[in-house]
């Protein structure tokens, strides 16, 4: 198995070094034709939201965007994929950034109580369901 950091996927989602666009996309292509398999992490994830969001100064939509290609990247496997999956689904509509609706998201799959934050509108956004 082989590990695919935050460069590759930022690489292989902007194009914006062809050179490593095209080894970004071998290699995915390889994977998704079974020939490798691939995994990475939920920092990945997140790193990936960070960098387009502040760096690249992409907005919410195409950040959501971006971040959907890569969880349809199903022959990548990833940890939290379904949690991440209702996190992105929440951060669409919601006015929160993407770590607080994965905390949102991550408690109700684990089941919490109770959400513990002095954020007031965090709190209930926990409470929806």
């Amino acid at each position: 198995m082989k590990f695919v950091d935050t460069n590759y996927f930022l690489r292989f989602l902007l194009n914006d070094i062809n050179k490593q666009h095209l080894e970004a996309k071998r290699l995915f292509l390889e994977a998704s034709e079974g020939k490798v398999k691939l995994f990475t992490s939920t920092i990945v994830f997140f790193e990936i939201y960070w960098v387009l969001s502040s760096y690249y100064e992409k907005n919410k939509q195409e950040v959501v965007e971006a971040l959907q290609k890569i969880l349809d990247l199903k022959f990548i496997a990833l940890k939290e994929r379904q949690i991440l999956s209702n996190c992105l689904a929440r951060f669409k509509k919601a006015n929160f950034d993407l770590e607080d609706c994965y905390n949102v998201v991550c408690a109700k799959a684990r089941v919490a109580l109770d959400f513990k934050t002095f954020d007031v509108n965090l709190e209930k956004e926990f409470k929806k369901k």
